[in-house]
């Protein structure tokens, strides 16, 4: 009997709905990595993509201890001379909140084709779309639990349900 291996036609994938208002920061983007890397399954492969998709709404009112708002700087360069930017923390989540969590979990993430991979099913919104992906069906998860219910598919749960109540 050998390791199982997941590949990646077997993984049926869920969708979890994080709200991230009063969250830190660094223990959000820890828990949500963990998600897509799919580390919370009993499955995890750790050539193959097994996580979840994970849906982050309220960006903007995340949180941060000590006095990260003012000293945490995010650089970039364009590459060009006189390219280089930077922001304060406190700036980037007037401007831009959905991409301070976005960086945030970048950089937990393997630095590799896969986590490349792995950050795409990543959704980041101040607020929640009118659409609120409906079709995808999301769980609302506090950020303790998440990645701690069952891994099932809600489909799949729905199927057994019947069958069993038709056994007995």
């Amino acid at each position: 009997m050998g390791t199982y291996m997941a590949k990646p036609g077997e993984i049926e994938r869920c969708w979890w709905l994080v709200d991230a208002e009063g969250q830190i920061l660094g223990r959000l983007a820890s828990r949500i990595a963990r998600v897509l890397q799919g580390k919370h399954r009993a499955a995890w492969t750790p050539h193959v993509d097994t996580g979840d998709f994970v849906v982050v709404v309220n960006a903007s009112k995340v949180k941060v201890t000590g006095d990260k708002l003012q000293t945490k700087e995010y650089q970039f360069f364009s590459g060009y001379p006189g390219g280089q930017k930077r922001f304060a923390l406190g700036d980037m989540l007037r401007r831009r909140p959905e991409e301070v969590i976005r960086l945030a979990v970048r950089r937990m993430l393997p630095k590799s084709r896969l986590g490349r991979k792995m950050l795409l099913k990543l959704k980041v919104h101040d607020q929640l779309p009118k659409h609120g992906y409906a079709a995808q069906r999301p769980r609302k998860v506090e950020l303790a639990r998440l990645g701690t219910e069952p891994t099932e598919a809600p489909a799949a749960a729905a199927a057994a349900a019947p069958a069993a109540s038709a056994a007995s």
